[in-house]
């Protein structure tokens, strides 16, 4: 990860709260690097937005791939349903009212669906009058409404094979366009050629 941001001079790294950590070891390295040569690296900075800093997983923890949690986001609409189907909740009946804040169906939804209907869905929750089902339904619907169409971008991506490489040979040459300035300046410090 280090050399990835490093190599671009990125000034700001959006990640989760989970990842400052090695964003500050990362910026620990750079100083050390900069203190002994020069200033030549950049120290970024970590960017958490407070509303994403942790996704809930299909399990209720955070979600991650290690944890095997995760609702891949260009899986097939009856795949997104059956692990939406899987999201572990309580056992409240519908009428009980719930705290949405500590709901993982709520905490999905709320990052897909608009400020309105996650408004009402709020208010249904701390009210009671909705299940879990019906809430899960809501949250699957919401998926398909935000998916839909980077789930058609990229199969279209992925079926036409020179637009792909393409794309991937213009991202590589504009990192290294980034890159080889810095490279070059890291080697003359450190004394390589």
């Amino acid at each position: 990860m280090a050399a990835d941001v490093l190599i671009l001079r990125a000034n700001a790294v959006p990640v989760g709260q989970d990842q400052q950590q090695h964003l500050e070891i990362l910026r620990d390295i750079a100083a050390a690097f900069n203190r002994r040569y020069g200033r030549i690296l950049t120290l970024p900075k970590a960017v958490i937005d407070a509303r994403v800093a942790t996704i809930p997983g299909l399990d209720g923890r955070k979600m991650s791939k290690s944890y095997g949690n995760v609702i891949p986001i260009f899986a097939e609409p009856p795949e997104l349903r059956r692990l939406v189907m899987r999201i572990r909740t309580n056992s409240r009946v519908p009428a009980e009212p719930k705290d949405p804040e500590l709901d993982p169906v709520f905490s999905l939804y709320r990052h897909l669906a608009d400020a309105d209907a996650v408004g009402a869905l709020r208010q249904r929750y701390e009210a009671g009058g909705v299940g879990y089902a019906e809430a899960k339904e809501l949250l699957v619907e919401a998926l398909e409404d935000a998916l839909d169409e980077p789930r058609r971008r990229y199969s279209e991506v992925r079926r036409d094979h020179t637009l792909l490489e393409a794309v991937l040979s213009e991202g590589a040459a504009q990192a290294r366009e980034r890159a080889v300035p810095l490279l070059r300046a890291v080697r003359q410090a450190v004394g390589l050629r």
